[in-house]
């Protein structure tokens, strides 16, 4: 056991969670997030919520943020340079010559995060087998740093043709630059991606300079801050991919962190379906700007190795959660159609919803909830109450619009809210071939309970688990992160028998990369492979797991065929009649945590006694009395319509639908047949 603290950082509000190895307790917090400064953030909801003795004796200290994704969304990055093989400049807009949204009349390509100016061509070449075709012109490397150098870059990329195959030119270059003076960051394509396909390993290079000053920045100013505040124990940031990794390792490989804030949620949840037994989740996300949601199949959260930003492909393993600007500060507003839409746009933390009295004055969805009774009796964390006179002439603003009242425009509000979020659930289902009306629905987040029964009834679910600590389980989840390496080659070849040998060999290598990288992935770490393999002719690949013993892969190529086969079929309901090949070998060492329970008991002194209150009810589309009451006050089971309160979220439970309490303390919500 270890005491640990962790804290995920979004939109509108921070949230805490510590566990305190000397208690045993499992304590929550949540403070509004400071958008200019994140770890002002950080640091208030620590000192407001953490004792001190607690502080100095914590081992780990466990991050969730969205500054390397914010950083590229909002282009507010380093000043890149690239460098790249002659034929390859625009290679950053050519892409894959498709197009994003085939039927998007209006579409338009992103921009690309290097300006044509600042993409410069070297020649030499190495070709797919790792020989040298043509040698590194250093002619031409002098004068692109120069060009570079007299442009005042932050950070220059290097990213050469077949360079994952034979580094060597990309070294070369790299010692140029440093003997030419240039201090800035360096990012090298093959240190970056050991994979094939040129356009996706540029991309991927350059994020990585673009964010890399950025978070190297917010990393030591936060781990500063944690340091003046008493903590001696290691920090560690979630990746993309779950499991986590040192500060100083996310400032060597910042491109892994990019989607670090929404992993924490996939990994408690698949902590949460493993302790209660479920098999097929998936995840609804809500907080204050954006929606997120995960699938966690036999307790494992689903994972790519390639995600998607901003239309920019990112080569990393990538936990498969999707993202909407959808949340509870999303606003309401009236399109050129004379429609009403809710989101993406937010009032976030700063003024936030008009009924947080801040100087918010546009119709959130929060506003909506208010209004409608959805929230009680409306003291929410932070010490925030709920000015639902606020609320009415926000919402009124859209309503006089489309010539509704405010209670039909509120409900309108919550119905338009909820099926861009059934939207984004149904798609991640549908990809993998499963029927959300078959699984079970995890809501948290600040609103994720309040939409819990709203999301069940637009996909016909009927079984709802509220996890414990709900408003803040995804700083819950970044306490479990193990420590997570992983390194991936392309090599092509059949997989026939005896192919094991070169995979075997590759995987040495691999491993011993990870080592390299960090000590602490030395001694201890347990080893894991995955197979790329596809049929002969096709171009994309699935991603199978092989078991490893000693570094060395234990499993015949026949057995990793039944399976590619079985799981080919699962995916796209048929098999071809083809040989199959193997495209690119991962490798992964994990280093595990000590182990921790959840061991959360609400508190019975979290509200008054059971109150009556006029809430609307989306069955009866109307209003009708719904119990309030406190989470800690759920014993057996109760028949709603019921509002649960507690510290940091509220769990709204329509008519049809009971609620009781299970094992781990969570809520369970069923659908009264």
């Amino acid at each position: 056991m270890a005491t640990r603290i962790g804290v995920d950082i979004g939109g509108t509000f921070t949230d805490l969670v510590y566990f305190d190895e000397a208690t045993g307790q499992t304590v929550e917090g949540k403070v509004p997030t400071v958008p200019s400064a994140p770890e002002e953030g950080v640091v208030a909801a620590i000192t407001g919520h953490v004792p001190k003795e607690v502080i100095d004796r914590a081992e780990f200290f466990l991050h969730g943020t969205t500054v390397g994704l914010n950083a590229l969304l909002e282009r507010r990055g380093a000043k890149v340079g690239l460098i790249t093989t002659k034929g390859f400049r625009d290679v950053l807009e050519i892409r894959r010559g498709d197009r994003a949204e085939m039927y998007n009349l209006f579409w338009k390509q992103t921009v690309p995060l290097v300006p044509r100016r600042l993409r410069l061509e070297v020649g030499g070449r190495m070709l797919g087998s790792g020989a040298e075709y043509a040698p590194l012109d250093e002619d031409d490397v002098a004068s692109a740093i120069a060009t570079l150098m007299a442009e005042k870059v932050d950070a220059i990329a290097v990213c050469l043709i077949n360079s994952y195959a034979n580094p060597a030119h990309e070294i070369r270059i790299e010692s140029m630059i440093r003997a030419a003076g240039f201090a800035g960051g360096i990012s090298l394509s093959y240190k970056i991606s050991g994979e094939y396909r040129e356009y996706e390993r540029t991309s991927t290079t350059c994020i990585d300079a673009f964010v890399r000053g950025r978070m190297a920045n917010y990393l030591r100013r936060l781990d500063g801050k944690l340091r003046e505040l008493g903590f001696k124990g290691t920090s560690l940031i979630t990746r993309s991919g779950s499991g986590s990794m040192t500060f100083e390792e996310a400032e060597d490989r910042p491109f892994e962190t990019i989607m670090s804030g929404p992993v924490g949620g996939a990994q408690g949840a698949s902590e949460l379906a493993k302790m209660l037994g479920i098999k097929q989740l998936v995840t609804a996300d809500v907080g204050g700007t954006s929606f997120d949601t995960a699938l966690v199949i036999d307790t494992k959260p689903q994972v790519l190795f390639e995600g998607m930003i901003d239309n920019m492909p990112i080569q990393s393993p990538w936990v498969d959660v999707r993202s909407i600007g959808s949340g509870g500060g999303s606003i309401a507003h009236i399109d050129a159609g004379g429609l009403m839409r809710v989101g993406p746009r937010s009032s976030g933390a700063v003024p936030g919803p008009a009924c947080y009295g801040k100087g918010g004055v546009e119709p959130a969805m929060t506003d909506a909830a208010a209004w409608l009774g959805m929230l009680g009796p409306g003291d929410l964390a932070s010490g925030i109450h709920l000015d639902i006179g606020k609320a009415e002439a926000a919402i009124n603003s859209v309503g006089v619009h489309i010539e509704q009242d405010t209670e039909a425009t509120a409900a309108g509000v919550m119905r338009i809210s909820s099926a861009a979020m059934a939207n984004a659930m149904r798609e991640i289902s549908l990809d993998q071939g499963l029927d959300p009306r078959e699984m079970t629905l995890l809501p948290f987040g600040g609103a994720g309970p309040l939409m819990g029964t709203l999301l069940a009834d637009e996909l016909g679910m009927n079984h709802i688990v509220v996890p414990p600590l709900a408003g803040n389980f995804s700083a819950w989840g970044l306490l479990g992160a193990d420590m997570v390496q992983s390194a991936a080659r392309t090599r092509v070849l059949d997989l026939v028998p005896g192919a094991f040998e070169t995979v075997n060999a590759l995987l040495g290598e691999l491993f011993a990369t990870l080592e390299e990288r960090s000590t602490a992935h030395a001694e201890g770490s347990i080893k894991s492979a995955r197979l790329d393999l596809r049929y002969k002719g096709q171009e994309h690949t699935l991603s199978i797991e092989v078991a490893v013993e000693g570094g060395k892969l234990s499993e015949t190529e026949p057995t990793v065929l039944d399976r590619f086969i079985s799981e080919y079929a699962r995916t796209f309901g048929s098999t071809m009649n083809q040989d199959v090949e193997l495209v690119s070998t991962r490798a992964s060492t994990t280093v595990l945590l000590p182990r921790r329970e959840l061991s959360y008991t609400p508190k019975r002194a979290d509200g008054a006694d059971d109150r009556m209150m006029d809430v609307y009810s989306f069955e009866r589309k109307a209003r009708v009395p719904f119990r309030i009451i406190p989470r800690g006050r759920i014993l057996g089971q109760v028949k709603g319509p019921a509002i649960i309160t507690e510290e940091t979220c509220t769990t709204y439970v329509d008519v049809e639908w009971t609620v009781s309490s299970g094992k781990a303390g969570e809520l369970i919500l069923e659908r009264i047949a």
